[in-house]
């Protein structure tokens, strides 16, 4: 069953690990936030996320673990993710020769046109799964039902969730299956994917505690997100690609943090 039909919360049995972002739960211990940089330790209970490129964020791991989203192909100059999420709208959100020693690939699409995607990957340390969106048809005019997924992570009793690209509202159902995001990546560009005044009213309604605005194309339409976040949430531009998170950690107000995309190299 797909997780974002009504009776979503019936995909929490068949022997899956439950939810904590739909399911009230228990966190964990509390660590206070360390400045780092990339493949640098992490305190206890904190998750780094690396903007990479255009829609591709790496998120880090205390344990070593590194997923990344919307996968074209490259990282940078370091070692395989273990796992990485796709979505097909545009050939810069997936790659068709993906590794073949990346352990996990997932897509955002299923194999069978109009069912979707429906992941989820139990990894321990990381659970991974998906809630399924349409999408603009690419022969144009038309719709890819269930063409998009918006993958949630849930790490370190954080909710963190990947919008993909995003092409509607989600309905009622689609909110209830994706549950609390207390950090999400949002795209932001005003066209290609949601309008801009949608996608606010989207980010208006989730409340997530960190907003990352990804798919921009120049300071022009970045800037025109900023400016119609500004009045309900905080601004908090950074020269750096990267930022630690932990529920501890996160800001009171909600928070739109801005970040330089920039491809991994090993230190």
């Amino acid at each position: 069953m797909s997780l974002f039909l009504p009776g979503f919360a019936a995909a929490q049995d068949q022997g899956r690990r439950p939810s904590h972002c739909i399911a009230i739960a228990d966190a964990p211990g509390i660590e206070y936030l360390h400045k780092a940089a990339f493949a640098a330790p992490l305190p206890d209970y904190t998750v780094r996320l690396n903007y990479v490129d255009h829609s591709m964020f790496m998120l880090e791991t205390q344990g070593g673990l590194r997923a990344v989203t919307d996968f074209a192909g490259f990282i940078g100059a370091t070692r395989l993710p273990d796992v990485v999420t796709m979505n097909r709208a545009h050939i810069s959100h997936w790659t068709p020769v993906p590794d073949p020693d990346i352990p996990h690939v997932l897509p955002g699409w299923s194999d069978r046109v109009g069912e979707p995607a429906d992941h989820h990957l139990d990894l321990g340390e990381m659970l991974i799964r998906s809630v399924s969106t349409d999408i603009r048809s690419r022969a144009g005019g038309g719709i890819e039902v269930n063409g998009n997924s918006i993958f949630v992570f849930e790490v370190e009793g954080l909710c963190i969730g990947h919008l993909g690209h995003l092409h509607h509202e989600p309905d009622a159902a689609q909110y209830a299956a994706l549950g609390r995001l207390d950090v999400v990546m949002a795209p932001v560009d005003g066209g290609l994917t949601l309008d801009l005044s949608s996608m606010i009213r989207v980010l208006q309604r989730l409340r997530s505690s960190v907003v990352i605005p990804m798919h921009w194309f120049g300071p022009g339409s970045l800037d025109r997100f900023v400016e119609g976040m500004s009045q309900d949430f905080d601004i908090d531009r950074r020269d750096t690609s990267f930022i630690e998170v932990s529920l501890n950690t996160l800001p009171r107000r909600p928070t739109v943090v801005v970040l330089r995309p920039s491809y991994l190299t090993d230190p």
